[in-house]
């Protein structure tokens, strides 16, 4: 027999922490194109460099007339166009190959739980939408921090400022994670799921108009609730309304006394895309 010099693993065997731990940090890289070719990093860098050439923007623009053109929180509303196609692309890159190329077994081995390698997935792309909406607004805190000309206490108010637009941040990387997590585990091509998270996220838009221009006022309030982006927007507006509304009329957003409904239906939501993760790929490692 010929030895061709297979020798038997002698090191530390780390454990399911580790391997979840190991999984998440390659899943946020793969996010933004690192360790991978030069052709991955174009999509992704190039979102990140239009948000963060916004904020500087909105800096130099404050620094020069003493205005804030845009609230922290009001940045992430902004930007969440650009969200959609960012979810779009990594989600499949995420998820949907690994489906396609039928690797999953290996994942599911010992120690890894099922359960694991959804979660640790959807945790990633979230902390890559968390990023991509919460770097900017520090760039725009720090622009804001040391051109006040109140001292600490403007420094003060700039941190409580940006506290809401990091927190309404993580809620939109949430809510559009689970959703583009969900879409893209439903086939191993990735042209199909970036097309599917899209059509999710960009048709259910005039669900909402319609529902809009309703006579119905009880309608015209609830209509949020037909779309992904208007729904994190009514929530928004629910908990951080100051943050979002410097407008006297409101800013044409009106959800009444119905904040309470959005801030359910996108918990039910999240929570919903999550379950149904889960049983996704419970079904894929029967396979």
């Amino acid at each position: 027999m010929h030895d061709i010099g297979y020798q038997r693993y002698t090191g530390t065997r780390l454990g399911r922490r580790h391997v979840v731990g190991a999984l998440y940090a390659h899943s946020l890289r793969t996010a933004f194109g690192l360790g991978r070719s030069a052709k991955a990093k174009i999509f992704p860098w190039f979102i990140v460099a239009i948000v963060v050439a916004v904020a500087a923007g909105l800096v130099a623009i404050r620094t020069q007339i003493g205005e804030v053109l845009l609230s922290y929180a009001q940045f992430a509303d902004a930007m969440s166009w650009l969200v959609i196609f960012f979810v779009a692309v990594v989600a499949p890159e995420l998820v949907s190959r690994d489906l396609g190329s039928g690797v999953l077994p290996l994942y599911f081995s010992r120690p890894l739980r099922i359960a694991d390698y959804p979660l640790a997935k959807f945790a990633a792309l979230a902390t890559a939408v968390f990023m991509l909406l919460g770097v900017p607004q520090l760039v725009m805190f720090l622009g804001g921090a040391f051109t006040t000309e109140t001292g600490w206490s403007g420094v003060w108010n700039e941190v409580t400022d940006l506290a809401p637009g990091l927190v309404y941040a993580l809620l939109w990387a949430a809510v559009f994670s689970a959703i583009g997590l969900t879409v893209a585990s439903v086939t191993g091509k990735r042209a199909f799921a970036a097309g599917g998270v899209v059509a999710v996220f960009l048709m259910t838009t005039p669900i909402v108009g319609v529902l809009g221009v309703l006579p119905s006022v009880t309608a015209n309030q609830l209509a949020g609730l037909a779309a992904p982006s208007t729904l994190v927007q009514g929530t928004g507006l629910w908990l951080f309304r100051d943050a979002l509304v410097t407008s006297p009329d409101g800013g044409g957003i009106g959800i009444g006394d119905f904040g309470p409904v959005y801030g359910l239906v996108t918990v039910a939501l999240i929570a919903g895309c999550v379950v149904a993760l889960l049983a996704r790929y419970r079904k894929a490692a029967r396979r």
